[in-house]
């Protein structure tokens, strides 16, 4: 199991907006030929940081901007954002474990617990880093 790709792509297109918003006007296109990727799918998940909040797209070759200062996002702003998972939840369980089968009548109570811990686990670090912690090491790279 991984996360989507769209949550590294995602981090991928606002540390560029910040870091050509003052150079260039930033397309779809020119963030797809930093990512690498087709420009269709930038402009999906532009729309997904746009209903969350975190960018401004201007129609046509308006360009994209951030819609908040890049202290102030986090990667769990991100994460939510591009919708990774469904429902909020990391880990989907299969949900009709055979009840006949002693693995099957146990499993929920050997896991959710512990999955749910997990997922908090990494919701905090997400939260504990912001745009700005990568743009500062982006820069330092350059």
């Amino acid at each position: 199991m991984q996360i989507s790709s769209r949550f590294t792509i995602a981090i991928h297109i606002l540390l560029c907006i910040k870091t050509f918003q003052e150079e260039h006007k930033v397309t779809s296109d020119l963030l797809a030929s930093s990512v690498n990727t087709n420009p269709v799918i930038i402009r999906r998940l532009l729309q997904q940081l746009k209903q969350a909040g975190l960018v401004h797209v201007a129609r046509g070759t308006g360009g994209a901007s951030l819609a908040k200062p890049v202290e102030s996002i986090t990667l769990l702003d991100v994460y939510h954002a591009v919708a990774c998972v469904d429902d909020g939840k990391l880990f989907h369980f299969h949900e009709n474990p055979n009840p006949d089968c002693p693995v099957g009548r146990s499993i929920h109570a050997v896991l959710d617990d512990r999955l749910e811990r997990i997922q908090t686990v990494m919701e905090e670090e997400l939260r504990s880093v912001t745009m700005a912690d990568l743009l500062s090491d982006t820069q330092r790279l350059i």
